[in-house]
């Protein structure tokens, strides 16, 4: 059994059918457990002993049940062995349904294998039950075939399926396993009747269908000779395929398949987003996720995956989660992560960016102006910090806010939250009465500071200086520029308007204006001002300070190793020196509570001079840490503010002192703080760099804090940390702000800055990675860039990879050598790399020549940080081959057929490039239009063909297809000439057009043409050709041949336009349908056209009557008044006058479809009706519909059109031709009609008694239905054309007035037109091939005949065949002798087919001898033998049941009914019913009439039964002559142009001769009887001159088929005639047409009477020969015996010799039809007789 697909373990099958045992090499037969019958007993066919061994006995029972129904006698016969016993007599009877139980022993005495056998004997025969012991083997069970679910590739599948003991041993197994299927255990042992589960593991390696035979050797345990057994393993490997989604993107355009951005995070924060691994291929897929090696030296990785691996199930998803977490400011990170599937066929690269952003912190004022405050008081002013970042801001002041400094800020330090602003409370406490001016920086973690200009004056009673305000800031700062700038610096800031107005409108300094020449960055600034630079209003990095303090930093009480002055004593010595050249005032700020003081408290310094101060710590608390920041104010001695003079601010310096009160042996505070980031990296760039680092006290208890240079004093000092110690408040924070250097010489992984906290040995390291790397890119290819090669004047263009490898961003740029810029270029040429990113450079290769180019472009690139400096360059080998290109198609001329016009075709066409290079191309079509007498103007004259794409390109050695759409305008012979010309690297054309291939195409229209017509009905003994005339067909297939115009085009479809009944008519063509005329009440007349699809394009085509034009009106909008077509309109349609079935329908190319026009004679009068033929996107032509219904008492003359076109005839012509017009009595009364022969006597006075026209038949007599020819002599006086009309009367009836058209033409010259070439004479339709009408049992092969233009006198045969297309029906056909003239003999003239049986029938026609434009119809009526067999039975019945019903009659005594029932003929007539008094109790009987009119009158009984009741009813109904079958009508036209023999051979003489010409002249007009002379014998008559016929065919076959006769005939012309012309008589060609017939059919004198039914009914004698009179009068005629003289010669008559070969030609003719003529096939007598082969031929 099958493991599923799934993967489900394998469970073994119930029915057993996929389980197969496998046994050992002494492998027995099964024991059959199943009973059989055998003569009526049940039992089992044998005993099979297994499980045995030696020395005991081992007994089964065999059971017979008697299951027949009688007693059963058996004759039993044992086992012949001694090893079988059995303890039964020797005969055992069982009666039905009982059952005898026989014991068997089996008593072994060796190891081997027994077989006997017990014989059964009965009545019925004998049987044997088998006896066998058979040696146990080991066998196993296993399942024929396990399927492994479906596996990717490199991966594995795995199932497993049942593996049982089926055997009494204990027996062991082993899989062979292969590198594609392990087995698992691969070997075991198994004890009787155990199973084991044996799993397959399925590792492929490509995607493939995999069967492999699994082998399997089991047996006795040490047996080397196992057997074997095998299990078909089947798998099936597929490639996995990943595909990368992106959730939060609903357009599959813009899935992630390349990249996930997490746009803007800010620092420290983590964001998370996911995307999706979906797998859509039917295998489970592993996947596995890890970062891109690069070599890039990263020291933690900012992008967090947490899928790393794992396995995606078929059509599922796997959600991976990536964190994004920065950790530098204005940094984009990128990160590559590939996502790799073991066996897929590609790697999904995944790119991470993301973009770090810091705080973003401003003051809403730089200058806070305190005025002017008295001695000891204080004020107040606030300020607004404010974060416009969507990061948290961690800011501090660089102030001691605890009455160190006369200014303070609350609060000191905090955090600003995303978009928000605090407002800060400056304080302004002054003790001195001095000016005061301090520049207070506010550290920002991660960014910039930003710094507060704070000023206030201070009075006092004695001392009142001059205030300061922002202006002298100003004023200062310009005074400074002026002395360290040039002149030209000053004037431009003052031009750029570097000053603005505070929101005093106080003048000060442009923080936001851009660096000048001198502007330091803030970073710098801070850290200057901090290492002593007493001028913070210098923006110069290289002036000097004012005032310096050194040192800046005291440390009381801490015991380290540093420059810093460290003591355990209370004071420590500060010095300030003046740097300027003026006098200056020093005041310290003295803070109460302080433990830190210092002495003296002001002081006077010299210019250029220095002084000393102690700063003394008394703590007032023991066991504690105290930290401050102490402020010195620096003031000009010198300074008077008078008008036009610059106020000097004063300057301040500040020392940062820290200690602690902890007594000796006492445990200092455990600090408890944390760095944000532990970690800082510097730029890898050697530039001064900053960095900040927020050092959290998250303690309960203060904390202090200093730098330990002990730990590597060289590496620490590289790096400087403002402040280098301090004091945090539990719960506060101190910003850090660190400066280096890199260098390369510094450790990779960084080192550590160590802070001693709290004075004890508790230390923080910070570790600090400050490394110059080597700016880094790498060039895809190993710095190689190979172009294949490129055709010479365009482009080529190839993507190339380069990668930043370093930690800087970078910025680069290409430069290639200007002589091969117009070779080469890239987009883009410059741009920024990020580390670790990777940009996509486009190369554009553009040669010149043929040849190869070698190009060296260079790249170069340098850091952002530092533009211009530390460019670093790589060099680019760039090669490219510049070659020849060409394109061509596969096909030159490709012929697209017919297409529709208004319709589109799309096309494709191949364009090969089989250069070596990829050519670009632009297309252009040349349109040429073949019609005949077509002109258009190519300019304006649109494209029908539309190339998809005009531009292009083909890559080398490939093929494209070139689509493209044809759309023909018009209905002409299209060709396109496709030229191509190459493009250059610009677009634009670079080569002359070269043509590539042609296209052919044809615009048609839909086409419909009518090609056969039959009739039925009322109308079905009309001919083809009256039919044809009748529906003016040639017209319409003229019509519906020809281009629609546009306006036909108006409604491509049929549809519902009109609002009117009357619809619009978009097309001039209308044609007349007339249906003819009919008597009322009588059949429907019906017309079958056979539609024809000449084209190569289905056509859709509609009849449509006015309804089905008019558009359906709401209820509202009609008006409900209808104008008298209207109505009579409706009457037409309500009635069905006219129908036509199918209405619509399509053809296919060359398909035909019979159409049937009906048209119903309810109403007399002429019917109407306006119909709309319509095919879809063609033509459309109106077709008035016409039909006349008569009275039937009323004579109706019809003729199929009212004008009738003469065949032309030469002028002076003696013999001008007869010519026939067909008249048609449509009434339902025979008429008589009456050629005006006024009209003819008068066109003879005008013609100077000229005969111009004659009709030879002026008078006669129509039957009903029936048609007549008029004949006519059309003599022509000149050559011109000739109008006659003229009235043809009927009695008692309306005239008809027919409009006779001639032409006549001057004797034929060499050049002038052929006279032989007349109309008459064509076939009235188009030949196609035809097929059978619907409901048509027999076909004719051909339904018409041209004979062409034949001389007088001549006779010619053709050949039909009639076919018999029912497969059940055998018919019966008839040729009608009056449908023809005596000109037409056709043989046979009836006959019978089988189903499917064709028939040979040869028509000869023989000319009179006067010329003669023939056009006969020649009907073969046909009919079913069934139908007729059946009417026979009918009338029989008829007539038994008439006879019955003379004879019989009924008597009754109740009250007589006259019930009478009357055979008649055609109509009943109703019994006379006698009105008098009732009768009385009894009544004469009626009188017994012997005739068949008489009547039978029965008395009905009161009590007779119901049933009775209703059989005399039955019997007394009228019965009603049955009507015979009406049999189908088959028309053959025969049409034909004699003309006279000098006028024949002056005209054909090379076609005279081939015409068989009789001497003896047929005379239709007046045919004289004839004799055989006496004395002359008769042998060619009759049965003689069939015997003579056949015996002479045989001995002609025979002499034909001998070769020495074939050479004699060679050598017979040069021998002189036996008999000569004059010696035979002048009359031995019968002018007779019976002469023509063959032997088998008999003349006039040997007619036989053969009574047989006619179609009428009744039985009459075979008719004679009818001839129709002189005068051509329809439905008259004479039987007049003829009889033919034959010459007596001593030769064969030359007609019997012309039997003879016609014969022949038939036999071939039917040989050929029946598929038996081989032409190839060697004759027989020619092998048996002739050794020669070459005789044979």
């Amino acid at each position: 059994m099958l493991a599923e697909a799934s993967g489900a373990p394998w469970k073994p099958s119930t029915t057993g059918k996929d389980i197969k045992r496998h046994r050992g090499e002494k492998h027995q037969p099964q024991a059959s457990s199943q009973s059989s019958c055998l003569s009526g007993l049940e039992l089992k066919s044998e005993l099979v002993w297994e499980d045995w061994d030696l020395g005991r006995e081992f007994t089964k029972t065999l059971v017979l049940k008697n299951i027949h129904s009688k007693l059963q006698k058996l004759h039993v016969r044992p086992p012949v062995s001694k090893f079988f016993t059995t303890l039964i007599r020797q005969i055992i009877v069982l009666s039905p349904g009982t059952s005898f139980s026989m014991p068997v022993c089996f008593r072994p005495l060796q190891m081997c294998e027994y077989e006997d056998s017990i014989e059964f004997q009965s009545k019925d025969g004998s049987f044997q039950v088998c006896l066998r012991a058979i040696i146990p083997c080991h066998a196993l069970e296993v399942p024929d075939s396990v399927l492994l679910p479906l596996c990717a590739v490199q991966n594995s599948s795995n199932t497993n399926f049942l593996l049982k003991n089926v055997s009494k041993l204990q027996t062991c197994f082993q899989w062979n396993n292969t590198a594609l299927f392990q087995m698992s255990p691969e070997q075991g042992l198994l004890k009787p009747g155990q199973e084991c589960h044996i799993t397959v593991v399925f590792r492929p390696q490509e995607a493939l269908v995999y069967q492999q035979q699994a082998n399997c050797r089991f047996g006795a345990e040490g047996d080397k000779a196992k057997s074997c057994c095998s299990v078909l393993l089947q798998g099936i490997a597929k490639y996995p395929c990943l595909q990368l989604r992106n959730p939060d993107t609903k357009d599959d355009k813009e899935q992630c398949g390349a990249e996930l951005h997490f746009g803007s995070v800010a620092i420290g924060q983590s964001l998370q987003k996911h995307f999706d691994i979906f797998n859509p291929s039917p295998v489970t897929a592993s996947v596995s996720l890890s970062r891109l090696s690069s070599g890039v030296h990263l020291l933690e990785s900012e992008f967090i995956c947490d899928v790393s691996r794992g396995k995606v199930a078929p059509g599922g998803s796997l959600r991976a989660v990536v964190s994004y977490t920065p950790a530098v400011v204005d940094s984009v990170s990128v990160e590559y992560l590939p996502v790799k599937c073991r066996g897929a066929l590609n790697e999904t690269l995944l790119k991470l960016t993301g973009n770090c952003i810091g705080p973003e912190v401003s003051l809403s004022s730089a200058v806070l102006d305190f005025g002017c405050v008295e001695e000891g008081g204080a004020v107040v002013q606030t300020v607004e910090l404010v974060n416009s970042a969507p990061v948290e801001a961690f800011y501090q002041w660089d102030l001691d806010c605890t009455g160190n400094s006369v200014f303070s800020v609350q609060p000191a330090s905090g955090t600003l939250c995303p978009h928000s602003h605090t407002t800060l409370k400056a304080v302004y406490r002054p003790t001195q009465p001095i000016a005061h001016h301090r520049r207070v920086t506010c550290i920002i973690l991660h960014r910039d500071p930003v710094f507060l200009d704070l000023i206030g004056t201070c009075h006092s009673e004695l001392q009142q200086p001059v205030i300061l305000k922002p202006e002298h800031l100003v004023l200062y700062k310009l005074h400074w520029y002026r002395r360290q700038d040039p002149p030209d610096t000053l004037t431009a800031m003052q031009q750029e308007n570097k000053v603005h107005l505070d929101q005093q409108g106080v003048p000060c300094p442009g923080e936001e204006s851009h660096p000048g020449p001198g502007k330091r960055p803030p970073m710098e600034e801070y850290d200057q001002s901090c290492l002593g630079c007493m001028d913070p209003l210098s923006r110069s990095s290289l002036s000097s300070p004012h005032v310096s303090v050194v040192p800046r930093e005291l440390l009381f009480n801490h015991k380290i190793s540093s420059s810093l002055l460290t003591s355990s004593t209370s004071s420590l010595p500060v010095s300030i020196t003046n740097h300027t050249r003026g006098k200056l005032g020093l005041v310290w700020t003295a803070a109460q509570d302080s433990p830190f003081t210092a002495s003296p408290p002001s002081c006077d310094l010299a210019p250029l001079k220095s002084t000393s101060f102690r700063v003394t710590y008394d703590p007032k608390q023991l066991n504690t840490l105290h930290g401050a920041q102490l402020e010195c104010f620096a003031y000009s001695k010198d300074n008077r503010h008078t008008e036009g003079q610059l106020l000097c601010p004063p300057w301040c310096v500040t020392v940062r002192v820290i200690g602690h009160s902890f007594q000796p042996g006492k445990e200092h505070f455990i600090p408890c703080c944390s760095f944000q980031p532990p970690q800082v990296v510097f730029p890898a760039l050697s530039v001064l760099s900053y960095r900040t680092v927020l050092l959290q006290n998250s303690g309960e208890l203060p904390l202090t804090f200093c730098l330990d240079h002990s730990s590597d004093p060289a590496l620490a000092d590289s790096v400087s940390v403002v402040p280098s110690c301090g004091l945090i408040q539990p719960g506060k924070h101190q910003i850090l702000t660190l400066r280096t250097t890199p260098t390369e010489d510094s450790p990779k992984q960084g080192f550590g800055l160590h802070l001693r906290l709290n004075a004890a040995k508790h230390t923080k390291e910070l570790t600090v990675v400050s490394v110059v790397e080597k700016l880094c890119v790498s060039l895809e290819g190993d710095n190689g860039l190979y172009f294949q090669p490129t055709a010479v004047g365009s482009r080529t263009r190839r993507s190339h990879h380069i990668r930043n490898l370093s930690r800087l961003p970078l910025r680069f740029q290409w430069s290639i050598p200007e002589p091969d810029q117009e070779l080469i270029c890239v987009e883009p040429d410059a741009g920024e790399l990020h580390p670790n990113e990777s940009s996509v450079q486009i190369w554009s290769f553009s040669p010149l020549g043929e040849q190869t180019y070698t190009l060296k472009p260079t790249l170069t690139f340098w850091p952002i940080q530092t533009p211009g400096c530390n460019k670093s360059h790589l060099t680019l080998n760039v090669v490219g081959l510049g070659s020849k290109g060409f394109i061509e198609a596969e096909t030159a001329v490709l012929d697209v057929g017919e297409i529709l016009v208004g319709s589109c075709r799309a096309i494709q066409v191949p364009l090969v490039n089989s250069s070596p290079c990829s050519v670009s191309y632009c297309l252009s079509v040349q349109q040429i239009l073949l019609a005949e007498g077509l002109t258009y103007d190519p300019g304006t004259e649109p494209k029908a063909l539309q190339l998809d794409c005009e531009r292009g390109t083909i890559v080398s050695h490939s093929t494209m297809l070139l689509r493209s759409t044809v759309g023909p305008h018009r209905r002409a012979q299209y060709l396109w000439t496709i030229s191509y010309q190459m493009l250059n690297a610009s677009g634009f054309v670079s080569s002359p057009p070269h043509a590539v291939f042609e296209v052919r195409a044809k615009g048609v229209f839909p086409t419909l043409q009518v090609v056969d017509v039959c009739s039925g009905g009322s109308v079905g003994r009309l001919s083809k050709a009256h039919l044809w005339e009748l529906f003016s067909l040639d017209s319409l297939n003229e019509h519906m041949l020809a281009n629609p115009s546009p306006a036909e085009l108006t409604y491509r479809t049929p549809t519902m336009h009109s609002p009117s009944s009357f619809p619009s008519v978009f097309t001039k063509d209308m044609l007349d349908f007339n249906f003819g005329a009919t008597p009322m009440s009588s059949e429907p007349s019906i017309f079958v056209l056979m539609f024809h699809n000449p084209g190569s394009i289905p056509v859709d085509w509609a009849f449509l009557f006015p309804a089905d034009q008019q558009i359906e009106l709401e209820y509202w909008a009609e008006t409900g008044e209808f104008s008298s077509t209207e109505l009579y309109q409706m009457k037409v349609q309500d009635n069905h006058l006219f129908s036509i079935s199918p209405r619509s329908g399509t053809l296919l190319p060359g398909q035909q479809r019979a159409v049937h026009f009906t048209h119903s004679h309810d109403f007399a009068g002429r019917d109407r009706l306006p119909v709309m033929l319509k095919l879809t996107y063609g033509r459309e032509t109106l077709l008035n519909f016409q039909g006349l219904t008569v009275e039937r008492d009323r004579p109706c003359l019809h003729v199929a059109s009212k004008q009738h076109v003469f065949t032309s005839v030469t002028v002076g012509d003696r013999t001008p031709p007869k010519q026939v017009c067909e008249v048609h009595n449509c009434g339902a009364v025979p008429l008589r009609y009456e050629v005006d022969t006024a009209v003819l006597s008068q066109l003879k006075v005008d013609n100077f008694n000229h005969p111009l026209l004659v009709c030879l038949n002026p008078e006669g007599e129509v039957l009903p239905g029936r048609t007549a020819m008029l004949e006519w002599i059309f003599s022509p006086l000149e050559p011109k054309m000739y109008h006659m009309d003229i009235p043809i009367h009927v009695q008692d009836g309306d005239s008809t007035l027919v409009r006779f058209e001639g032409c006549g033409f001057d004797s034929p010259t060499l050049g002038s037109t052929n006279p032989f070439n007349c109309s008459g004479t064509k076939a009235f339709e188009p030949r196609v091939k035809r097929v059978s009408f619907p409901g048509q049992v027999v076909f004719l092969s051909e339904d018409s005949f041209s004979l062409g233009n034949i001389p007088v006198c001549s006779r010619s045969s053709r050949i039909l065949l009639l076919t018999n297309v029912s497969h059940t029906d055998s018919v019966h056909y008839k040729w009608l002798k009056e449908s023809y003239q005596q000109v037409v003999q056709i043989h046979p003239e009836q006959g019978g087919l089988c189903p499917g049986e064709s028939a040979l029938c040869v028509l000869t026609f023989t000319s009179t001898d006067y010329p003669t434009c023939y056009q006969l119809d020649v009907v073969c009526q046909v009919i079913v033998e069934a139908s007729l067999a059946r009417y026979r039975d009918a009338l029989q019945h008829w007539e038994e049941e008439k006879e019955r019903q003379q004879d019989e009659f009924t008597i009754t005594d109740t009250n007589l009914t006259e019930s009478q029932g009357v055979l008649i003929d055609k109509e009943p007539v109703a019994a006379p019913v006698n009105k008098g008094p009732p009768f009385g109790k009894y009544k004469t009987l009626p009188p017994i009439c012997p005739s068949g009119g008489c009547e039978t009158v029965g008395a009905i009984c009161t009590k007779i039964l119901r049933a009775e009741r209703r059989a005399q009813r039955e019997t007394a109904k009228p019965l009603t002559r049955l009507e015979p079958p009406q049999p189908a009508l088959l028309h053959l036209g025969v049409t034909a142009h004699s003309h006279g023999l000098l006028e024949y051979l002056s005209h054909r003489p090379d076609q005279f001769n081939e015409h068989y010409r009789c001497f003896q002249p047929v005379k239709p007009q007046r045919p004289e009887a004839t004799s055989f002379p006496a004395g002359l014998p008769s042998t060619t008559q009759g049965p003689e001159r069939d015997i003579t016929v056949h015996v002479l065919t045989s001995l002609l076959r025979g002499v034909l088929d001998d070769p020495a006769f074939t050479r004699y005939l060679i050598t017979l012309l040069s021998k002189p005639i036996p008999h000569r012309l004059q010696e035979t008589s002048s009359s031995h060609c019968s002018s007779s047409p019976s002469s023509l017939r063959p032997p088998d059919r008999p003349t006039v004198s040997h007619l036989t009477p053969k009574p047989h039914i006619l179609m009428s009914g009744t039985a009459e004698q075979k008719e004679q020969h009818n001839a129709v009179d002189g005068e051509g009068t329809a439905g008259r005629s004479r039987n007049e015996p003829r009889t033919q003289t034959t010459p007596h010669t001593g030769h064969v008559p030359a007609d019997m010799c012309e039997d003879v070969l016609l014969i022949t030609l038939q036999n071939l003719m039917m040989e050929a039809v029946r598929g038996e003529l081989v032409l190839t096939a060697h004759r027989y007598l020619a092998t048996c007789f002739y050794q020669n082969q070459e005789d044979v031929h």
